[in-house]
């Protein structure tokens, strides 16, 4: 509704004097008519300057709508300003310090005073306060910038209509007739041909009695009891009011509200209490009369809305200064800055702050309070909670309960159901705590206890119990305090964990724990049994010499058994009878014939390529060329590449084809690659050299003609380490015998590699050094001539 009137508002000032105008407060009839203006030359800021003015003079928004009209905008016009106003009002939002930071400024406001960082007692109560605001202030930090009351509602009863509101008529049944009445500013509305009726001041029903009474001069039965004709006298439009809040406001001002706007609704329209504000004196007059004091606290607490009363015209609100407020930290639901009466103590603090949390210590609570001179610090009772008057300043802090529990014992180990136990009649002593525990599991050591037991915050003591003579009451059972543990052994736990070890062919080999009786079988079951190519037979036990030494060499520390287990996990009988002894380490074998399938790649100009199975551990790289069918007939064997864990194995699989019994026909490995090309008819140049590039092969071209056709040597060619790299990995260098030179043989595929020197930047001197330097030395050999 706001962006509308906004819209309207440019209509009607932007094409002639705003203030001339609004000083004439005219009427739509009154209204000149002038050009519209172009929309894109309208300040979105000015029109909401006009606007306010325009309701300050005292026009109502239908006058300004038809104006408007009346001033010639045409309907995309009007689309087109509401664009632009929405946007900009969006942007202000974003914008609007008043809401958003609202909760920041009151921060600082409540700081301003308490920033010397020499006050070590002020900075640590400033650092709380930004924490936490008043509490109340969160109520306005977020409330709507416009805030406008609910127009939708049904009309309140106790509404006083007054000038500028619209009442909706309708009549119904054997007459229809609908009309509306604005009241006008004398307070009289005109229906019909019948004289003006005086409603100012009236509620609606009062209004709606006496609109049907001068309405029955045309309708004479209208609303009587049998009649077949009725009335409905409904709020349309209603006007706005000016209230003006004052005092300690964080926007203290003149308001224009909707007259349904209540009490609280413009609270929030001047951002509520600032710094000094209190929340809960905040008067509203009326008349000169203070009709109603608001206390905030009532509604935040308890939801208690009979202080949101109906504003009226000209009505004042004033926000009285605080009189006490109270600081309230640590184990509270909600801790924060409180504002106390005169008449209320510290129990309704503590209720404004939601109660005390379940971790709260409420035995001893402590303040600090400001006598004048200093900071003091005192202690509030228990009971004098609902007592304790506190004083404008105070801080008042509730603590933290012990993380402890003060009646708590522990038995530990060797007992059915171990754990913490509380320290009564049933758990008071060691005996009936064991029978509180469900007594002694099986397997407890019974010769001796631990119950360990505090001597202060530093020191534990350690008493020891026969468990079996305090249970058969041959000694007198012990007394116990709160925090005694007491500890009972397993005799497993008084001895070194046994376990056995599998290894081999076996599904999941590792260590597993021994167990008395545990057989060969069950180890083998437990380890998920036998893998494929394990055999059952040439099961080997390695057993640990303990004490038994019978038969043994003076050099021997292990004994070694041999057994047979069928694939179904049965003993032979003669071996039934062989025990598993703790550490025992069993070994499975393999079959020595078993091995998983191995296979080799031969790629490219064969006449079979893929993957071929090695059939034995003796089969060699010339062997693989039958079973692919041999060769095709581009395939260049000189450049045949072999790989082996993908990496290329430097070969010449020619010489191995022709003659297998060379040393270079290898073994074949399991992901062996053999990869056979095309003849290839480019050489590559590269390295220092004038223009390295690729050139075709030539069978007459010598080492020399292809460094031709790479343009020659640079500077900086290293010419002895001249070296060609052959497609099957092979590399040859140049060679040198005195004074010859043997360059190494170029075939196609290959690589020509010319190093370079590696120039430091010490040794490199510039062409201009060089010419000096030969320079100096001519000139020193011409000065040694001339002196002999």
């Amino acid at each position: 509704m706001f962006n509308k009137f906004i819209v309207t508002v440019f209509f009607l000032f932007l094409p002639f004097g705003f203030l001339t105008y609004a000083q004439e407060v005219p009427t739509p009839a009154q209204t000149p008519t002038s050009t519209p203006t172009n929309p894109d030359q309208l300040p979105p800021q000015q029109v909401i300057d006009y606007y306010n003015k325009a309701k300050s003079s005292g026009m109502s928004d239908s006058d300004i709508e038809r104006a408007a009209i009346q001033n010639g905008y045409t309907p995309a016009q009007i689309s087109e300003i509401r664009k632009r106003l929405e946007n900009s009002s969006n942007t202000n939002t974003s914008n609007d310090t008043d809401r958003d930071d609202l909760d920041e400024t009151r921060d600082d406001e409540l700081d301003e005073d308490e920033s010397d960082p020499s006050d070590t007692t002020a900075t640590s109560r400033a650092s709380r306060r930004r924490l936490r605001s008043t509490f109340g202030s969160s109520f306005f930090a977020r409330s709507s910038k416009t805030f406008e009351p609910n127009l939708r509602i049904a009309t309140p009863k106790n509404y006083i209509l007054g000038p500028e509101d619209e009442l909706n008529v309708d009549i119904y049944g054997n007459s229809v007739e609908h009309f509306k009445l604005k009241i006008s500013p004398e307070g009289t509305v005109k229906m019909l041909n019948l004289a003006p009726v005086y409603l100012n001041g009236l509620t609606i029903e009062q209004a709606s009695d006496k609109i049907v009474s001068t309405l029955r001069q045309a309708y004479s039965t209208l609303n009587r009891p049998g009649s077949g004709t009725r009335a409905s006298i409904t709020l349309g439009n209603v006007r706005s009011i000016r209230v003006m809040i004052t005092g300690e406001a964080y926007r203290p001002g003149t308001y224009t509200v909707s007259s349904l706007a209540t009490a609280f609704n413009a609270l929030s329209v001047s951002g509520g209490p600032n710094r000094n504000g209190s929340f809960r004196n905040i008067e509203v007059v009326r008349n000169n009369k203070v009709i109603k004091t608001i206390d905030l606290y009532r509604f935040l607490v308890d939801a208690d809305l009979n202080d949101n009363i109906a504003l009226q015209d000209q009505d004042i609100i004033l926000i009285r200064p605080y009189l006490s407020r109270i600081e309230l930290n640590g184990q509270v639901k909600r801790p924060g800055i409180f504002e106390a009466k005169p008449n209320e103590g510290l129990a309704d603090i503590i209720r404004y702050a939601g109660g005390f949390t379940p971790e709260a210590y409420t035995t001893l609570l402590t303040y600090q309070r400001n006598n004048g001179t200093n900071y003091v610090i005192g202690s509030i009772d228990s009971t004098e909670i609902d007592t304790f008057q506190p004083k404008n300043g105070d801080i008042i802090n509730v603590s933290r309960i012990l993380d402890m529990i003060s009646n708590q014992v522990e038995v530990r180990g060797a007992v059915m159901m171990p754990g913490f136990y509380p320290l009564e009649e049933r758990s008071n002593t060691v005996g009936k705590l064991i029978e509180r525990a469900r007594g002694i599991s099986p397997k407890a050591f019974l010769n001796r206890a631990i119950l360990e037991r505090p001597y202060g915050s530093l020191e534990t003591g350690i008493i020891s119990i026969d468990i079996r003579k305090l249970l058969n009451k041959e000694i007198e059972d012990i007394e116990l305090v709160p925090g005694d543990i007491l500890t009972i052994k397993s005799v497993d736990d008084l001895k070194e964990s046994a376990f056995l070890t599998i290894s081999g062919s076996v599904i999941n080999p590792g260590s597993y724990h021994f167990f008395k009786g545990i057989t060969i079988e069950d180890l083998i079951f437990t380890a998920g049994g036998f893998k494929e190519g394990g055999i059952p037979y040439r099961v080997e036990i390695s057993r640990r010499v303990k004490a038994d030494t019978l038969g043994l060499a003076d050099n021997q520390n292990v004994r070694i058994f041999t057994l047979e287990v069928d694939e179904n996990l049965a003993l032979n009988p003669a071996d039934k009878a062989f025990q598993l002894a703790p550490y025992d380490i069993v070994s499975i074998r393999k079959s020595p014939r078993y091995e998983t399938q191995k296979t080799v790649t031969i790629l490219g100009e064969v006449m079979y390529p893929g993957n071929y199975t090695i059939q034995s551990s003796f089969e060699r790289i010339a062997d693989i060329f039958p079973k692919a069918g041999g060769l095709k007939p581009g395939a260049y064997l000189k450049g045949a590449k072999f790989y082996r864990n993908n990496e290329l194995v430097a070969l010449d699989l020619k010489k191995i084809i022709t003659k297998p019994e060379i040393s270079a026909n290898l073994l074949l490995y399991d992901g062996d690659t053999i990869y056979i090309p095309q003849k290839s008819e480019i050489v590559r140049i590269q390295g220092a050299v004038q223009n390295p590039s690729l050139v075709n092969f030539e069978p007459s071209f010598s080492y020399k003609d292809y460094l031709s056709q790479a343009g020659g040597y640079l500077d900086n060619a290293q010419k002895r380490n001249v070296y060609v790299s052959y497609p099957n990995g092979k590399t040859q260098r140049t060679k040198r015998f005195l004074f010859l030179k043997s360059y190494p043989k170029v075939e196609p595929g290959s690589t020509v590699t010319v190093p370079a020197k590696t120039v430091t930047a010490e040794n490199k001197l510039s062409r201009s050094e060089r010419i000096a330097i030969f320079s100096l030395i001519a000139t020193m050999t011409i000065a040694v001539i001339r002196l002999f």
